[in-house]
């Protein structure tokens, strides 16, 4: 049935999430295809858990917590730079252990601080790790991949209680992916992030979605659910960006996540903390770590803002949690989603895994490039009479 019969306005595309999967796809259709777009979210707010806003006081925060930009890939870099300028900046975090604030991940700097070491170079600092490792024969848990690096005492100094309280799980319950991708350094590089490019869009994440999105061919709902546009929008096809069992009305059960809860502080301070993110790994601490946004965004104010983090298992769902019998679960939902005609799944709810920002991006921009194939191959050709 058209448009025009059913009574309802016709779209190329319905895409349900405005974070950077759907935004991407939605400003490469548009921008390349010329397809009309329709783009709804159920937040209030394009830039999904990248979004951020001035708060009361004037600063610039992120509300669902820090977001920082890294990337080694050039491509993701100069996509993004069409929509935004670059405030450079090179990411810091420090940890409280033992009453030190201390840099991490671990490096030179770390050992010296903590154990009262004068290491000198990275071959004495390798050498000192060596020592305190213990080898584990078969690592299958984060709990091995750590204790194999370090050994077992800045293991339980960094790791295990940060990670009981970020998963509800102990380290041995989770799979060895969750520690693996955290370096431990000998040198005295105190960067969180290594990448090529490291910087944070200049007027914030939220302009620069806006202006991904301002093609007069992008419809945009905001506050609307696909349960309240699935049975009334008329589109040629879905692009689904939500939550995999969700889509599928949770016919195998949910697939497990942890949330986060944040407490967002404004005080009468300059300066609250020394660099953007200081973590707390100790078991008596509830929070998980505190964020302060002046040092990302480079705002000058006589106040500052805050955010406490607290990692919970009721909320909105931010990260996929990495167990053999989840991973089978999604398994059963990938299937359903392969054999669903006119769908597809993009982002990391829709394929239950974790991405950083810019993995996202070059995900939505690889969907982009095979539906491009796609319509090139679908496209008629010419006959020999019209050519000619």
């Amino acid at each position: 049935m058209s448009g025009e019969q059913s009574g309802k306005n016709r779209y190329d595309y319905l895409i349900v999430g405005a974070g950077y999967a759907g935004s991407v796809l939605a400003e490469r259709l548009a921008s390349q295809h010329g397809a009309r777009i329709l783009l709804i979210d159920r937040r209030d707010h394009v830039g999904g858990n990248a979004y951020d806003e001035e708060d009361a006081a004037g600063i610039l925060y992120h509300k669902y917590g820090p977001h920082i930009f890294h990337t080694n890939s050039e491509q993701v870099w100069d996509y993004l730079s069409q929509f935004t300028e670059w405030r450079p900046y090179e990411h810091r975090v420090r940890a409280v252990v033992r009453d030190k604030l201390v840099p991490i991940p671990i490096n030179r700097t770390t050992l010296n601080e903590l154990f009262g070491l004068d290491l000198k170079t990275d071959e004495e600092a390798a050498d000192y790790l060596a020592s305190r490792a213990e080898p584990v024969e078969d690592i299958k848990t984060s709990e091995d991949v750590v204790i194999n690096a370090v050994g077992r005492e800045l293991y339980e100094l960094f790791f295990r209680g940060y990670t009981r309280k970020q998963w509800g799980l102990d380290p041995s319950e989770l799979d060895k992916q969750v520690t693996s991708r955290i370096p431990t350094r000998t040198n005295t590089d105190d960067r969180y992030f290594g990448d090529t490019f490291q910087a944070m869009p200049l007027h914030g994440y939220t302009r620069m979605f806006e202006k991904m999105l301002e093609n007069p061919l992008i419809e945009k709902r905001l506050g609307t659910d696909f349960a309240d546009v699935r049975d009334s929008v008329d589109y040629n096809h879905l692009i689904f960006t939500g939550p995999i069992d969700e889509y599928f009305d949770f016919r195998f059960g949910k697939l497990p996540y942890r949330s986060l809860k944040f407490d967002h502080q404004t005080h009468q301070q300059e300066q609250f903390q020394p660099v953007a993110v200081v973590n707390y790994p100790s078991p008596d601490v509830p929070y998980t770590r505190i964020s302060e946004y002046k040092h990302l965004t480079g705002q000058q104010s006589p106040l500052t803002t805050i955010t406490y983090e607290y990692p919970s298992a009721e909320g909105d769902p931010y990260y996929p949690i990495p167990r053999p019998e989840n991973q089978e679960l999604f398994k059963k939902y990938e299937a359903l989603a392969d054999a669903t005609e006119n769908v597809t799944f993009v982002g990391r709810l829709a394929t239950y895994r974790y991405y950083n920002m810019d993995q996202i991006v070059g995900q939505a921009l690889a969907t982009f490039r095979r539906i491009d194939e796609k319509r090139t191959r679908e496209r008629p050709q010419p006959t020999a009479v019209q050519a000619a």
